[in-house]
């Protein structure tokens, strides 16, 4: 009985590394139990409560990255000491040396973990050295304790390192603008960084918008108990029913070999990841939304239904919505907007120039990337009518090239934020152009992609012939329906396309994202490259249509799963809205049979193996 015991406090108090703490875990709800009998001892102690989800949030983190909670903890000190020195100073050169001082701290963390192997490879390429990565934290670790027992050879990343680092930041950056003041009492400020149901993917909370709920009493109506139930329930489903499914019954099997699979599964593949990464990703979030609930915590919204956006930019205005606000305040503003061109905006383009010059191994990217630069600000400066528009497209691209580059140092990253901002900037041209001149252009490039795939054949020419050939037939219908005079608008029908050319754009654009995704950085680039090339190669090439329905009925199960889960995602919102509802004003005891009911169905689609949070990587 005592060997019983010990194994069993051996297991709940060490961490596996193979088996991290999820939520999709029976292990993790039975943690939150707990976690919330004690809460509820705690609730209306503003002090004690605070300090209670301090330290399970810790632990938790623990369970899920191992000793790595040690860096979290140093992050929570420095910067709840950096902030009250910014405050105690009155001089304001002094506030600037210590925000600056802090943002380097805070991203050198980040930038080690992150990307060590790209910096190492930086360093061999330049002098002709040839250092590898060794893990010195690991190292220094293993001096400490005197044995071998951390592992040096490689580089872990920090599960949730960004999101805890974003926060970090965000909290001195709004002490500097003066939106707020220091938290007082570090177990407080601890809590802040480290609330569990978000710490490791997300949605980045800024301090402006959490620390306010610090000290706010307990209250949790019944509206909100089934609110929160509901997007519990609604996550676990997204995430088991929809991602795992897809991913392991098909998306991973096609991108682990795109070349054992015909053009017409490797692009039901890439579809299927479009829906995959948004049930993985808002599955997380729903949950985490519902478990902060429960303890009368709100986090912010993190998606709004993104494949309903009818452009590039309003895309990135519903999915990420946390990561894109940040992005948007503390560098796209930083940056200038659409102001003007600051320092900032030409150290990044300098850095984006280095980055492609060192991922491509020639100095022609760099001349290419500074050459465009140097050309649009020279038109800038010439018609001063446009140069605030320019300026602005400029600091967008740049800011979606750095959000790439956030994701990981490969050229698919770069190539995916790169596509994403290159979107926004080709609809803010073409909404402003009339239906005559839309013709003639799409008609111009769906020509030239024809012309380029006869004289050099290639498949993706054959790709986007296809594609921009589906786009000037409706462009062409549209124009036609002008010139006999129609002057009503079809908005639906016209809502509808846009939202299918955009969800397409973004899907092809998730073929570089994907292939970056679960690599080891060592062999990223090159094995990321690959797999972007050979679905592109099968996409384009000669297809077989006649065996499409075989196909259809061999993956009949994905194709049901991936059609209604499209359906549900396209679903009024209005509609979502008084279901939820619906659930929420039923009695409790009917809310608790629905969830053990919902919990027993969602269970059978379990795999053997869970699969981890995709972001978990970010």
């Amino acid at each position: 009985m005592g060997e019983l015991l010990s194994n069993f406090f051996s297991s709940l108090f060490s961490f596996d590394q193979t088996h991290p703490l999820l939520f999709t875990q029976f292990y993790f709800w039975a943690f939150f139990a707990i976690v919330f009998a004690g809460f509820c001892i705690f609730k209306n102690k503003m002090l004690l409560r605070n300090s209670f989800l301090f330290f399970v949030s810790l632990f938790f983190y623990y369970k899920t990255s191992g000793l790595f909670v040690i860096l979290l903890l140093f992050v929570v000190l420095y910067n709840w000491l950096a902030g009250k020195w910014m405050f105690r100073t009155k001089r304001l050169g002094w506030q600037y040396f210590i925000l600056v001082l802090s943002l380097v701290v805070d991203l050198s963390a980040l930038v080690y973990y992150k990307y060590a192997y790209f910096l190492i490879d930086v360093v061999n390429n330049i002098f002709g050295t040839e250092f590898i990565v060794r893990d010195v934290i690991a190292g220094f670790g293993n001096s400490l304790v005197g044995q071998t027992r951390f592992s040096v050879d490689s580089i872990f990343l920090p599960v949730g390192i960004s999101f805890f680092t974003f926060q970090a930041i965000s909290y001195m950056m709004d002490l500097w603008r003066k939106r707020i003041e220091p938290v007082k009492n570090v177990l407080d400020f601890g809590f802040y960084l480290t609330f569990f149901p978000q710490l490791v993917a997300g949605p980045i909370v800024r301090a402006k918008e959490f620390i306010p709920q610090l000290h706010k009493p307990f209250f949790l109506s019944k509206h909100q108990f089934g609110l929160a139930v509901f997007w519990i329930l609604n996550g676990l489903a997204k995430k088991i029913i929809l991602s795992d499914y897809l991913a392991s019954n098909f998306i991973d099997r096609v991108f682990e070999n795109p070349l054992l699979y015909t053009g017409f599964e490797n692009l039901f593949a890439l579809f299927a990841y479009s829906l995959q990464v948004y049930a993985d990703f808002s599955g997380y979030t729903d949950i985490a939304t519902g478990v902060a609930m429960l303890m009368g915590f709100y986090l912010p919204k993190n998606f709004n239904s993104p494949y309903k956006a009818k452009n590039a930019g309003e895309f990135w205005k519903r999915w990420h919505i946390s990561l894109s606000k940040w992005l948007q305040d503390y560098l796209y503003i930083s940056m200038g907007g659409n102001r003007n061109a600051t320092v900032g905006t030409w150290i990044c383009i300098f850095s984006i120039a280095a980055i492609g010059s060192i991922l491509s191994g020639s100095w022609i990217v760099a001349a290419a990337v500074l050459g465009i630069a140097l050309i649009v600000f020279i038109y800038a400066k010439a018609v001063p009518s446009n140069r605030k528009e320019i300026v602005a497209d400029v600091n967008r691209l740049n800011t979606m090239l750095l959000g790439g580059i956030w994701h990981g140092s490969s050229w698919n990253f770069m190539i995916w934020g790169e596509l994403n901002g290159i979107g926004m900037l080709i609809y803010r041209f073409w909404n402003s152009r009339s239906i005559y001149m839309k013709t003639f252009v799409i008609c111009a490039i769906t020509g030239a992609f024809y012309m380029l795939g006869v004289c050099f054949p290639a498949p993706v020419f054959n790709m986007f012939f296809v594609w921009t050939l589906l786009i000037a037939a409706g462009t062409v219908i549209r124009c036609a329906y002008s010139l006999i005079g129609g002057k009503g608008e079809w908005k639906k029908l016209s809502t509808v396309w846009a939202v299918a050319q955009t969800f397409t754009f973004i899907t092809f654009t998730r073929l570089f994202f994907r292939s970056g995704s679960n690599l080891d950085p060592a062999e990223a680039n090159e094995v990321a490259w690959n797999t972007a090339k050979n679905m592109v190669g099968q996409i384009g090439g000669h297809w077989d249509v006649s065996i499409i329905p075989q196909i259809l009925y061999q993956y009949r199960g994905v194709a049901i799963m991936f059609v209604l889960g499209m359906i549900i995602h396209w679903l009024p919102d209005n509609f979502k809205r008084r279901y939820r509802i619906w659930f929420t004003r039923m009695p409790v005891p009917v809310i608790v049979l629905i969830e053990a009911i919902a919990v027993f169905i969602i269970y059978q689609f379990i795999t053997a193996d869970l699969q981890t949070f995709i972001y978990f990587q970010f």
